[in-house]
């Protein structure tokens, strides 16, 4: 009998990807072994935070990073480190900004309902640029200058939705922001793999970026990684510890040297529900490096085979086809019997969710095992027939 048994609560085969509403995927025992261990001690959050610091900056190339409770949490805590900075009388007053300093300024095609962790933080969202070549009219979009145009006195960032299709090019935004003093703050949840956006984000010029944990690294559902500049990862990272302490007592670990200049500690302040506990920190990190240390070629041969296993479970089938253009690949199947075979597997035992899309039903790989393979192919068989 498994946990969900004993609370009456059925368990899925989650064959939609690691999304949150199914759990994310799950982890490898090294991960689950590693909170465990975590989990039966006790340590000072602010030196497992360095430590994290230097496992992230030595797999992104960061001169900071931290691990925070999901990828929302990583982009609430990046505003409040671009509003704020380092002045601890303004991270006790957000998210109200008195000043006004407050407006982020987004490309109005990358609007996304995550983005309010923006406003949580306290600040004002400023659009930019038309989104004409996805409501159809046109062809245009945001340039860069638009964005320069549109950052003033108000302005503490720019706020940029990292996707294959995003534009302008996150390197051009980068420089007309850097030309006008004002930081890049990259929402980049589920752009894993490649495994190369570790790196190259910030080597494109983001000054923050924000990627889930609980995603293709394989760590725990509720956690993500905040890195980028030292000063703004800092400034996120004091957000979120608990500090009730006397300030006497308190030093800043060398990861993150700008904390020693701060004129004194902040209050418990906006980003204390993104704090991170142990057991997903250290999960985390172990996920990470396992994921870094594995070749995008062999992940990708990995979930290649798991999808060919399925296929071959259900046949031949009109409409199911291999989609191995993406960087995560895929099962599609597409046609008029897309809606009601997603609804036969997931009224089976267990159940199957799969995603869905105008395109059809979606079978992603990443939150798969193996030995799942050969029943989702025959309940994929049995489903559409007649």
């Amino acid at each position: 009998m498994t946990v969900f048994d004993r609370l009456g609560v059925q368990a899925v085969i989650n064959a939609a990807g690691p999304v949150t509403r199914l759990g994310g995927g799950a982890m490898h025992p090294q991960v689950a072994a590693a909170m465990v261990e975590a989990s039966l001690l006790c340590c000072d959050m602010l030196a497992l935070q360095a430590a994290a610091c230097r496992v992230i900056g030595r797999v992104t190339g960061a001169e900071a990073g931290i691990v925070t409770t999901g990828a929302s949490a990583s982009v609430l805590l990046g505003a409040a480190a671009c509003l704020a900075g380092l002045d601890p009388g303004r991270m006790n007053r957000l998210p109200k900004v008195p000043d006004g300093r407050c407006e982020v300024v987004v490309v109005r095609s990358q609007r996304n309902m995550y983005d309010r962790a923006l406003a949580v933080a306290g600040a004002r969202v400023v659009e930019v640029g038309i989104a004409d070549r996805f409501s159809g009219p046109g062809v245009r979009d945001a340039e860069a200058w638009e964005i320069e145009d549109a950052i003033g006195e108000q302005t503490a960032a720019v706020y940029y939705l990292m996707q294959p299709q995003s534009r302008p090019a996150l390197d051009a935004v980068a420089a007309v922001a850097h030309r006008r003093g004002v930081p890049v703050l990259v929402d980049a949840a589920a752009q894993l793999p490649p495994a190369a956006n570790l790196r190259a984000l910030l080597e494109q010029g983001a000054d923050l970026v924000a990627f889930s944990g609980g995603k293709a690294i394989g760590g725990p559902q509720a956690s993500g990684i905040l890195c980028g500049r030292a000063d703004l990862v800092s400034s996120a990272l004091i957000q979120m510890l608990d500090l009730d302490m006397p300030e006497a007592s308190w030093r800043a670990p060398p990861e993150f040297a700008p904390l020693a200049g701060l004129r004194g500690l902040p209050h418990h302040v906006i980003g204390r529900s993104c704090k991170a506990g142990k057991e997903e920190i250290v999960g985390l990190l172990t996920a990470l490096e396992r994921f870094a240390a594995e070749d995008d070629v062999a992940r990708r041969a990995r979930w290649l085979t798991l999808l060919r296993a399925i296929a071959e479970a259900a046949g031949e089938m009109d409409g199911l086809r291999l989609h191995d253009e993406d960087p995560v690949p895929s099962l599609r199947l597409t046609g008029a019997s897309a809606l009601r075979v997603a609804a036969a597997l997931r009224c089976g035992s267990p159940p199957i969710e799969c995603g869905m899309s105008e395109g059809g039903l979606r079978i992603s790989p990443v939150a798969l095992l193996p030995e799942q393979a050969e029943s989702i192919g025959r309940r994929l068989r049995e489903a559409v027939a007649p």
